[in-house]
């Protein structure tokens, strides 16, 4: 991550480790705090002072099972923080559009090896622009972006509408939403099956052990 400042007086770092540990609870609710900072690459005690900084705001809560164990959860604050640490991260790295655009691509080689050769887009931005390149290389058509959040009626050369139900005969749907991909993710579940919503693993969207998503 490049070393800028974060909104708040946040240096990079602090935000890298506080969304890393974020992730990590979301993830595994017994994780330890030796794990977490095994898999940040960061000291035990800086991992216990960043743990500790999460409960004091309020973003993470720690409950204690037996034999002297300590499981933590998100709060609804955290789930909040971590959607908006997530997306200052994917908006301000560098590495961001090489990432993009290589899952981009793997997300539209998942799609024509299951045959799926209408795809649509859910979310305007920077990553729907970059899906819309990749899918020049990928013998796809795209039918439409999905993004009942923008009053534009067109993005990236592709029409815009509020719905899945608006675009006709789609087999796929791929997330491109950077503001609120976890949410834009349960709203598509509303409308379509879930195998048929693919993730880009850098959205960090939690499938609830769906399987389908497209590879890392």
């Amino acid at each position: 991550m490049p070393n800028q400042r974060a909104s708040g007086g946040t240096s990079d770092g602090d935000a890298e480790i506080t969304l890393g540990l974020l992730n990590a609870v979301e993830e595994n609710s017994t994780v330890t705090q030796r794990s977490m900072a095994n898999d940040l690459g960061i000291a035990l005690g800086l991992a216990n002072a960043y743990l500790k900084r999460c409960v004091r705001k309020g973003l993470i809560k720690i409950s204690q099972v037996p034999p002297n164990r300590y499981a933590y959860y998100l709060t609804p604050k955290g789930f909040t923080e971590k959607s908006r640490l997530t997306s200052e991260y994917l908006s301000s790295s560098f590495t961001f559009f090489r990432r993009a655009r290589g899952q981009c691509g793997e997300a539209l080689e998942y799609c024509i090896a299951r045959d799926w050769t209408r795809v649509a887009l859910a979310g305007c931005g920077e990553l729907a622009e970059i899906a819309t390149l990749c899918a020049v290389e990928h013998e796809i058509a795209l039918a439409g972006i999905i993004d009942p959040g923008t009053k534009s009626k067109e993005f990236a050369g592709l029409k815009v509408s509020n719905s899945a139900e608006e675009i006709r005969d789609i087999d796929a749907i791929i997330v491109t939403d950077l503001q609120a991909p976890q949410a834009v993710f349960e709203a598509l579940c509303q409308e379509v099956s879930a195998d048929r919503v693919v993730t880009p693993p850098l959205l960090r969207i939690s499938r609830q052990a769906e399987p389908t998503e497209a590879p890392s």
